[in-house]
């Protein structure tokens, strides 16, 4: 009776553990809609964007500038303008309204893409690491750069991290749905 009782604890003990293990799996849930959403939205700047801003007529303030990582840019004669979470036409018009508070008439600001921030690819692939990022990439373009699946590579779906109104959000999405810049995938081991 005690050796029942003992297989019978055995038993629910790993019935227990297995229901941890599988609700720990499932801890990521499929891509929310704004994920989607996310890649038709215009683009948002953030931390590690590097911009050519060029006033017009005004070379000593045309240059390539960086989105530090508290979110600002610094530009001569008015000093840091925030940028993260600005599209590029907004930035524009942030910088001409401070330049024309006593420094120029009339500026004309244009800003161009000088180079996306990375992206971030890691679990089971052939070389995790950080890569550039080129518009309409998909998150099976960024793991073929980061060296293709591993022999235990999931290759159904992925697990993308995104930075969606400030917030990080993960979700389960296909290796064939678009990616941003900033965007972290991961590539989790297959079961079997």
């Amino acid at each position: 009776m005690s050796f029942a009782r003992s297989r019978s604890k055995i038993a629910l003990a790993a019935a227990l553990a297995a229901t941890t293990m599988l609700g720990a799996c499932s801890t990521y849930q499929p891509a929310p809609k704004s994920f989607q959403e996310a890649t038709i939205q215009p683009y948002r700047l953030d931390s590690g964007d590097r911009l050519r801003i060029s006033v017009f007529e005004q070379t000593g303030l045309s240059n390539t500038y960086t989105v530090d990582q508290a979110g600002y840019i610094s530009f001569p004669l008015i000093g840091q303008v925030t940028a993260r979470g600005q599209t590029m036409v907004a930035l524009e018009g942030a910088i001409a309204a401070k330049l024309k508070q006593g420094y120029l008439r009339d500026p004309d600001v244009t800003i161009e893409m000088d180079r996306y921030r990375p992206v971030f690819v890691m679990g089971e692939v052939g070389r995790p690491g950080q890569y550039s990022y080129v518009p309409g990439m998909t998150a099976q373009n960024a793991i073929a750069i980061a060296g293709g699946f591993t022999p235990r590579g999931n290759q159904r779906d992925i697990d993308v991290t995104r930075k969606i109104n400030g917030r990080s959000i993960t979700g389960r999405t296909s290796i064939s749905s678009a990616v941003l810049a900033g965007d972290t995938i991961y590539v989790r081991e297959r079961l079997f």
